[in-house]
């Protein structure tokens, strides 16, 4: 019978670390989810499209006072990680299945202060340990701090295991696809975003 090598990481402390999105040590979880993304949406997604997504937001949206960037470090190295930005754009969503109904202008706009997560990652040798969890913790703190009493997030349609973790850590699902509700035939279900929110405050 072959062992099964460990993770050299497998029984290191994680430390937490606020990072800036220039910081060397992010590049492992932008090249992680470069990979992710890759191998999920090829088919969807021109490698054009595909770097203009890592590339879309400036550093000073994943910083303080609008947003913030977390990495979990094992003997140094990165193992997971993720940031918020200020959401100013329009949401994704059915507003049916909002908490509140005054959440968005007309406009579909958020109305009150809002967080939307990105860039959540976990390196693929650290998976089921739970860091992602603890990933989302950190953010919700520093997003409570910073005064955001809402969160907002979208995860792609290929990525059940990250649906599965938001709906697990009371994200509530915005559409019957982030719900993983069955599909109505009679209706058509169009391949898109899988939108959540979460409310810091009540």
């Amino acid at each position: 019978m072959t062992a099964v090598s460990a993770s050299p990481w497998a029984h290191a402390a994680i430390e937490v670390r606020d990072v800036h999105l220039s910081d060397p040590l992010v590049e492992p979880l932008l090249a992680g989810l470069s990979v992710e993304y890759r191998a999920r949406y090829h088919d969807l997604l021109t490698e054009e499209q595909h770097r203009a997504e890592m590339a879309h937001y400036a550093a000073e949206e994943f910083a303080p006072p609008v947003g913030s960037l977390v990495l979990l470090l094992a003997d140094g190295e990165p193992v997971a990680g993720g940031a918020f930005r200020r959401r100013l754009e329009p949401e994704l969503g059915e507003a049916a299945r909002l908490a509140r109904p005054d959440v968005r202008d007309a406009d579909g706009v958020p109305a009150v202060p809002t967080a939307e997560l990105k860039r959540i990652w976990t390196h693929d040798a650290h998976r089921r340990r739970g860091l992602a969890r603890r990933v989302l913790a950190e953010l919700e703190t520093r997003a409570r701090d910073l005064g955001y009493p809402r969160l907002y997030l979208t995860t792609g349609p290929r990525q059940p295991e990250a649906a599965g973790l938001y709906r697990s850590t009371g994200y509530t699902p915005l559409t019957a696809a982030a719900a993983g509700e069955p599909a109505d035939p009679a209706e058509e279900q169009p391949f898109g975003p899988l939108p959540f929110e979460k409310w810091l405050t009540t």
